[in-house]
């Protein structure tokens, strides 16, 4: 399985997470697929930076995020944002022309 989730770099007592996407099996600081950003807890403003397309296509393809990751991932717009074109594709598959309707109920 694939997981979205957090890798620790930066020097002790000073954490910087790299937001990867990585095996199940492997280490937390271990081998990855790819990396899609990064987060630094000790910035107030701009600690948070993420790749929106590369997560939205990870998700996509059914990579799981972690609890954190999920979290970071609402916190940056990419689940709202992921959430609004799916619902949008939904409601213009089911939309139906002004035009046609008048023509069903003839």
């Amino acid at each position: 399985m694939v997981k979205i989730r957090l890798r620790r770099v930066g020097r002790k007592k000073l954490p910087v997470y790299r937001i990867v996407i990585a095996d199940a099996m492997s280490p937390r600081d271990g081998r990855f697929i790819e990396l899609i950003g990064q987060y630094n807890p000790r910035v107030a403003e701009g600690g948070l930076k993420v790749d929106a397309d590369r997560a939205s296509y990870w998700l996509s393809v059914g990579a799981q995020p972690t609890d954190t990751v999920r979290s970071l991932l609402r916190k940056a717009g990419v689940l709202k944002q992921r959430h609004e074109t799916r619902l949008a594709s939904k409601l213009q598959a089911k939309a139906v022309p002004v035009g046609e309707k008048k023509a069903e109920e003839a």
